[in-house]
């Protein structure tokens, strides 16, 4: 199972709750997405990021596909015109 983690962040919240939930509506319109949580921070210390999203694949592929998905596509279309910035690590795990 590999894990795709991204944390993004917002000036406006309002952006961070849209993308969340366009992120969560992904569920069941990408075939290689197994499963997908998206969140914004509830405790908004310093070190937080305004949102996070949790995608699992079964392998690199089943990423790969998910990552050119004309869904997935949109939706990454709306946070890079509202996003400030964002990071991201993939794993598998054990």
């Amino acid at each position: 199972m590999l894990t795709h983690i991204v944390l993004f962040r917002f000036e406006d919240m309002e952006h961070a709750k849209e993308a969340g939930e366009r992120l969560r509506q992904m569920k069941g319109q990408i075939p290689t997405l197994l499963d997908v949580e998206a969140g914004v921070d509830i405790t908004r210390s310093g070190r937080s990021y305004e949102m996070a999203l949790i995608t699992r694949h079964a392998d690199q592929a089943g990423l790969d596909a998910y990552q050119v998905h004309p869904v997935h596509q949109a939706v990454v279309t709306y946070i890079k015109s509202v996003a400030s910035g964002s990071v991201a690590v993939d794993f598998l795990a054990k």
